[in-house]
């Protein structure tokens, strides 16, 4: 029965075309599709992660959710021995301690409330590899009082590179303190609200401003992203009782979570549209190729074969017209996805961001797999009710359509 398949696939070659082109059309658009949207929010992940927040953050319990107010009463003093322990684990790139505060930032003439971090400059560089800075260059260890300053605080406060300004801001012992600042660059992250607050300064510089000696947070870098949840637990059993909270980065920016419900539901109506063409271009095909062969299988079914068996036979020839289709549709889905993500589609900045982004169509195993699925069922489907028809005509019927 398959040599009697595959020879009625080769022998009817304009239907069979007719039906590999409706398949491999509807496999290559549901790879380009899915290839899209895993890339729209693959991108969205790394810029949050290598622009801010890094995979995983560690703070004393209850900074997350109070430390906004007094910082001071979350601070990390013993984080050079928590870093030795922690950069041992091999899924672990790197960690960085940070100071997190809120001060004003004064250029002379007028203030502004900023949000601030005291960083590592070296290992924040390297973990912050999707920051851009837009004038100047990137804060260094050579800099002990230089100043990185978000776009929208440059803007508000007319700063730029090589300009001097004074952080003012009250220690945890009620003091006012403040130190000047050179201006070393003006950065882009992916969040427009944190340029329009954000600034960073070396972690010594910031200890010294708040006049004191812990950090409010760890900061890790990890090698792979898939592993944060992984390593994210296994912290989180060693910590735990010793009063320490971890989150992840998905914890850490909840817009992320709403910003990939939302592309999902309006690229899973794409998707679903589609699924729709392709299994509708995909019954038409199988229908006109099965009715217009009803004479061939009425004389099929006068020379001896049974009903069952000529519903057998057309399930058979859609199942292997569907896998070569689904395959056809793969190598042209995958050779356009390398197409356009070696030229690159420009798109418009995030919701929350201003910076625009060059997407790819990522070639995903699960993305092929699931368009190829979808082609070869959606083949065997469209043929299920006119083989049935077929099946139970009357030979009689059957072979009047030979005339």
């Amino acid at each position: 029965m398959y040599k009697l398949a595959l020879r009625n696939i080769l022998r009817h070659k304009l239907r069979s075309a007719m039906t590999l082109a409706a398949i491999g059309f509807g496999v290559s658009a549901l790879i380009l599709a899915g290839g899209f949207v895993e890339d729209v929010l693959w991108q969205l992940a790394e810029t949050t992660i290598h622009s801010q927040s890094g995979h995983i953050q560690i703070f004393r319990k209850g900074f997350y959710e109070q430390g906004a107010r007094s910082p001071e009463k979350y601070l990390i003093d013993d984080h050079p021995r928590l870093r030795r322990e922690i950069v041992e684990d091999q899924a672990v790139d790197d960690v960085m301690g940070r100071m997190n505060f809120s001060a004003l930032l004064s250029n002379g003439r007028s203030n502004l409330a900023v949000v601030g971090d005291g960083v590592e400059p070296e290992r924040e560089a390297r973990l912050g590899s999707l920051l851009t800075i837009s004038a100047g260059r990137q804060l260094g260890a050579a800099d002990p009082y230089g100043l990185l300053i978000g776009q929208g605080v440059s803007d508000a406060l007319k700063l730029r590179p090589g300009d001097f300004a004074t952080v003012l801001l009250n220690t945890p012992e009620g003091a006012l303190n403040s130190i000047e600042f050179e201006v070393v660059g003006v950065f882009q992250s992916f969040s427009r609200e944190y340029d329009e607050r954000g600034i960073r300064m070396s972690l010594a510089a910031a200890q010294e401003l708040l006049s004191v000696k812990g950090v409010t947070g760890i900061v890790l870098s990890l090698r792979r992203t898939a592993d944060t949840d992984v390593v994210a637990r296994r912290l989180d059993e060693r910590l735990r009782t010793d009063g320490y909270d971890v989150k992840t980065w998905p914890e850490l920016n909840d817009f992320y979570q709403k910003a990939v419900d939302m592309y999902r539901q309006q690229f899973g109506v794409l998707q679903g549209i589609i699924l729709v063409m392709v299994f509708l271009s995909v019954v038409n095909t199988v229908n006109m190729s099965v009715f217009e062969r009803i004479g061939e299988f009425g004389t099929l079914m006068a020379t001896g074969s049974r009903g069952g068996e000529i519903f057998r036979l057309i399930l058979l020839e859609n199942l292997l017209l569907g896998l070569l289709g689904a395959l056809l549709g793969a190598v042209v889905g995958v050779g356009l996805a390398t197409l356009i993500s070696t030229i690159g589609i420009p798109m418009p900045p995030l919701p929350s961001s201003t910076i625009g982004y060059t997407a790819q169509v990522r070639v995903l195993p699960s993305v092929i797999v699931m368009a190829c699925t979808v082609g070869a069922g959606a083949t065997i489907v469209a043929a299920l009710l006119p083989a049935r028809r077929v099946a139970r005509t009357s030979i009689a019927c059957a072979l009047r359509e030979n005339h």
